[in-house]
Protein backbone atom coordinates (compact mmCIF):
# COMPACT_ATOMS: atom_id res chain seq x y z
CA UNK A 1 0.00 0.00 0.00
CA UNK A 2 1.69 3.45 -1.46
CA UNK A 3 0.55 5.91 1.02
CA UNK A 4 0.59 10.04 1.06
CA UNK A 5 0.33 12.08 4.44
CA UNK A 6 -0.99 15.57 3.92
CA UNK A 7 -0.41 17.17 7.27
CA UNK A 8 1.56 20.51 8.02
CA UNK A 9 1.49 19.70 11.75
CA UNK A 10 5.16 17.83 12.41
CA UNK A 11 3.91 15.75 15.44
CA UNK A 12 0.63 14.18 13.60
CA UNK A 13 2.30 13.79 10.06
CA UNK A 14 5.15 11.39 12.19
CA UNK A 15 2.14 9.47 14.06
CA UNK A 16 0.78 8.50 10.71
CA UNK A 17 4.01 7.52 9.32
CA UNK A 18 4.79 5.51 12.08
CA UNK A 19 1.58 3.59 11.84
CA UNK A 20 1.56 3.23 7.97
CA UNK A 21 4.56 2.65 6.71
CA UNK A 22 4.21 -1.01 8.12
CA UNK A 23 2.07 -1.53 5.15
CA UNK A 24 4.27 0.04 2.64
CA UNK A 25 6.08 3.28 1.21
CA UNK A 26 4.99 6.56 3.01
CA UNK A 27 5.47 9.93 1.46
CA UNK A 28 4.07 13.33 2.97
CA UNK A 29 3.44 16.66 2.12
CA UNK A 30 2.91 19.97 3.96
CA UNK A 31 -0.21 21.30 2.30
CA UNK A 32 -2.48 20.63 -0.31
CA UNK A 33 -0.85 22.35 -3.06
CA UNK A 34 2.24 19.95 -2.44
CA UNK A 35 -0.15 17.06 -2.02
CA UNK A 36 -1.56 17.41 -5.75
CA UNK A 37 2.12 17.53 -7.26
CA UNK A 38 2.85 14.64 -5.73
CA UNK A 39 -0.28 13.17 -6.73
CA UNK A 40 0.06 14.05 -10.57
CA UNK A 41 4.07 12.89 -10.09
CA UNK A 42 2.90 9.17 -8.47
CA UNK A 43 -0.01 9.23 -11.26
CA UNK A 44 2.52 9.84 -14.26
CA UNK A 45 5.19 7.72 -13.30
CA UNK A 46 2.23 4.67 -13.00
CA UNK A 47 2.32 3.89 -9.46
CA UNK A 48 -0.41 6.23 -8.18
CA UNK A 49 -1.25 6.23 -4.36
CA UNK A 50 -3.40 3.76 -2.43
CA UNK A 51 -4.35 6.16 0.49
CA UNK A 52 -4.33 9.75 0.73
CA UNK A 53 -4.88 10.81 4.57
CA UNK A 54 -5.66 14.68 4.24
CA UNK A 55 -5.89 16.90 7.17
CA UNK A 56 -8.00 19.84 6.57
CA UNK A 57 -6.48 23.26 7.94
CA UNK A 58 -3.64 23.43 6.48
CA UNK A 59 -2.05 26.87 4.47
CA UNK A 60 -1.77 27.11 0.96
CA UNK A 61 -4.64 24.99 -0.29
CA UNK A 62 -6.84 23.43 2.35
CA UNK A 63 -7.39 19.50 2.87
CA UNK A 64 -11.15 20.27 1.32
CA UNK A 65 -9.83 22.18 -1.70
CA UNK A 66 -7.11 19.17 -2.30
CA UNK A 67 -9.51 16.65 -1.98
CA UNK A 68 -11.72 18.02 -5.20
CA UNK A 69 -8.37 18.91 -7.38
CA UNK A 70 -7.19 15.25 -6.57
CA UNK A 71 -10.75 13.71 -7.86
CA UNK A 72 -10.65 16.15 -10.65
CA UNK A 73 -7.47 14.79 -11.65
CA UNK A 74 -8.51 11.68 -11.05
CA UNK A 75 -11.21 12.16 -13.17
CA UNK A 76 -9.64 14.12 -16.11
CA UNK A 77 -7.08 10.51 -16.28
CA UNK A 78 -10.04 8.72 -16.59
CA UNK A 79 -10.19 6.87 -13.60
CA UNK A 80 -13.64 6.50 -12.04
CA UNK A 81 -14.82 6.48 -8.24
CA UNK A 82 -14.54 4.10 -6.60
CA UNK A 83 -11.45 3.48 -8.76
CA UNK A 84 -9.11 6.60 -7.30
CA UNK A 85 -7.10 6.27 -4.34
CA UNK A 86 -8.62 5.96 -0.87
CA UNK A 87 -8.50 9.48 0.74
CA UNK A 88 -9.37 9.46 5.20
CA UNK A 89 -10.23 13.13 6.15
CA UNK A 90 -7.70 13.12 9.32
CA UNK A 91 -8.82 16.27 11.01
CA UNK A 92 -9.64 18.45 14.16
CA UNK A 93 -12.06 19.36 12.90
CA UNK A 94 -15.04 17.55 14.04
CA UNK A 95 -18.50 19.80 12.66
CA UNK A 96 -21.20 18.39 10.66
CA UNK A 97 -20.24 21.20 7.75
CA UNK A 98 -16.93 19.54 7.76
CA UNK A 99 -18.04 15.94 7.92
CA UNK A 100 -20.58 16.44 5.15
CA UNK A 101 -18.36 18.61 2.94
CA UNK A 102 -15.59 16.09 2.64
CA UNK A 103 -17.66 13.03 2.16
CA UNK A 104 -20.24 14.89 -0.40
CA UNK A 105 -16.39 15.32 -1.72
CA UNK A 106 -16.12 11.78 -2.65
CA UNK A 107 -13.53 11.52 0.54
CA UNK A 108 -13.35 7.81 1.82
CA UNK A 109 -13.30 8.27 5.49
CA UNK A 110 -13.15 10.85 8.18
CA UNK A 111 -11.16 10.72 11.26
CA UNK A 112 -11.16 13.19 13.71
CA UNK A 113 -7.45 14.05 15.68
CA UNK A 114 -6.18 12.65 17.83
CA UNK A 115 -5.67 9.97 15.10
CA UNK A 116 -6.31 6.36 17.05
CA UNK A 117 -4.69 3.70 15.40
CA UNK A 118 -6.88 0.82 16.23
CA UNK A 119 -9.42 3.27 13.91
CA UNK A 120 -7.33 4.11 11.37
CA UNK A 121 -6.07 0.32 10.90
CA UNK A 122 -9.91 -0.34 11.23
CA UNK A 123 -10.87 2.39 8.25
CA UNK A 124 -7.97 0.91 6.41
CA UNK A 125 -9.43 -2.83 6.57
CA UNK A 126 -13.04 -1.31 5.48
CA UNK A 127 -11.42 0.00 3.21
CA UNK A 128 -9.54 -3.24 1.96
CA UNK A 129 -6.29 -2.19 2.00
CA UNK A 130 -5.18 -4.08 4.49
CA UNK A 131 -6.03 -7.18 6.00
Amino acid sequence: MKSLVVEDDFTSSLLLQEILKKYGPCQTAVDGQKALEAVRAASESGTPFDLICLDIMMPEMDGHQALQQIRALEKAQGVLSPGGAKIIMTTALSDPKNVVEALSGLADAYLVKPIDKARLLDELRKLKLIE
